[in-house]
């Protein structure tokens, strides 16, 4: 009869339980650095109709107007979430699964955003061409484009932080509660611009444009507590 001596024992090693977050975010750079890469290849050359029209390269050049002003759109908007997702990453000390599932589900909604960022500046560029209810599906489509993703960054900081999960175990409650304050907060602004737009698509686009620059500035240092003497 075998003992428990005889039997093998299972290793359980501590990195199948909670992994490092540096592949995860060396993968999540590499999907920002391809995204931002190939928002340049959306401006294409132009090139005369036929050899016998006349053809003006700087009249041309300058009717691409719309497409620098989608290009640079595009590019802050990215970078600031890219920026942003730098800096939460420093707050994570592990990961697991469904967090890695939802960092998927937040990268593929930052790939699809340069979409409706080009459907915005195509189509509420031309005033005098398109009509008031085509303006206004652009910017819902573009406000709905930003309210994906900030929506998945919300859901991961949420399993993160719930119960310090995933989270640094020294960050301080208070500063916890600002950074989920903060999420939810944008959450609920980006899904009141998807709305208003249906209103008035101005002010929702205001409200998109509003949240863009507010993000232009460096977020909180993180607050750990305090060792007692």
């Amino acid at each position: 009869m075998a003992t428990t001596a005889d039997r093998p024992h299972k290793t359980v090693h501590a990195s199948t339980v909670a992994r490092d977050t540096t592949r995860v975010q060396a993968f999540s750079d590499g999907v920002f650095a391809i995204a931002i890469t190939l928002l340049i290849l959306e401006i294409k050359v132009p090139r005369p109709a036929s050899p016998s029209e006349p053809f003006s390269l700087l009249q041309s050049l300058l009717g691409l107007w719309p497409s620098y002003f989608a290009y640079v759109l595009r590019f802050v908007t990215i970078g600031i979430y890219w920026a942003r997702h730098h800096y939460i990453f420093m707050l994570y000390q592990r990961t697991d699964y469904v967090f890695k599932l939802l960092n998927l589900l937040f990268l593929m909604w930052i790939s699809f955003l340069p979409f409706p960022t080009d459907v915005l500046a195509t189509y509420l560029s031309d005033s005098a061409h398109h009509d008031p209810l085509t303006q206004q599906t652009a910017v819902t489509f573009y406000a709905i484009g930003l309210f994906l993703p900030a929506a998945s960054r919300t859901l991961m900081w949420l399993y993160a932080s719930r119960a310090r999960r995933l989270v640094d175990p020294r960050l301080e409650e208070g500063f916890m509660r600002r950074i989920t304050t903060v999420y939810v907060g944008t959450v609920v602004l980006y899904a009141s611009a998807v709305l208003v737009s249906l209103v008035d698509y101005r002010l929702g686009l205001a409200v998109c444009v509003g949240l863009t620059l507010v993000y232009l500035l460096p977020p909180r240092a993180p607050v750990y507590v305090r060792k007692s003497a």
